[in-house]
């Protein structure tokens, strides 16, 4: 994997922390095979379409990339409670597309974000912006689609390279968040994972303190990326309970 180009952002506003300012070391490339995206992943890099990036704030390590060990997870009270809930939904597994049923969901939930925690919001998405972050991939890409007798109410999209699955954005029905749609989601991933034999899941950046977040450091056991490259076992104590 040769990148096209790379580049850091300049410093600008934290959208986790306030107060902080962030920047993140980006690469554009046109390909990536799953093992080369694995071995970013093990070094704290994400993606969205073709641009991978990191955090490389000059001043705060707070983003942590976070994993759970597949085969010692066990899910808590909650989390059994969630997929009690939600065993009336389907899931359907597929390559990722741009439809409007997608872009509506999309919106919806951008929309309800921005009013509850403060989620900047732009407007509804434009079809090729939504294609450019989820379904033109440089790598091979699942779509998850969410469906509560024929109506969508969740979509997910997941990375699957060698040792793991990496769960890269999902988003669903704002009138059904007491389901906890997003704790499901991980939950089915989870599943999916031991399913393959895969042994970890990828959940991204964790931001102590962060609200939107918190949800992720609810699945334990996990593991977070420290800075000196090593992977080891996350917090124990609950953080604060978010519906997701």
């Amino acid at each position: 994997m040769t990148p096209l180009y790379t580049f850091d952002s300049p410093p600008g506003r934290c959208s986790y922390l306030p107060g902080r300012a962030a920047s993140f070391r980006n690469e554009v490339v046109r390909t990536l095979t799953p093992a080369e995206y694995q071995e970013r992943l093990l070094a704290g890099w994400r993606r969205f379409g073709h641009l991978l990036f990191r955090p490389v704030c000059p001043s705060c390590r707070a983003c942590q990339s976070l994993r759970v060990p597949v085969a010692t997870f066990r899910p808590d009270r909650s989390q059994r409670r969630a997929a009690v809930a939600n065993a009336d939904l389907t899931l359907s597994i597929g390559e990722p597309a741009v439809t409007d049923e997608k872009l509506d969901l999309y919106d919806k939930f951008h929309a309800a974000q921005a009013e509850r925690v403060g989620w900047d919001d732009h407007g509804p998405k434009d079809p090729a912006e939504y294609a450019e972050s989820f379904t033109v991939n440089p790598l091979p890409v699942e779509e998850w689609q969410y469906r509560l007798g024929g109506r969508l109410v969740g979509v997910g999209y997941v990375d699957v390279v060698p040792a793991g699955l990496s769960a890269v954005y999902f988003f669903h029905d704002p009138d059904e968040h007491k389901r906890s749609l997003g704790t499901f989601n991980v939950l089915s991933v989870i599943r999916a994972a031991a399913d393959r034999g895969l042994p970890h899941v990828y959940l991204g950046y964790y931001v102590d303190g962060y609200r939107s977040l918190a949800y992720k450091a609810r699945f334990r056991p996990h593991e977070l990326l420290a800075g000196d490259g090593l992977w080891s076992p996350g917090m124990t104590n609950d953080p604060p309970m978010t519906h997701q």
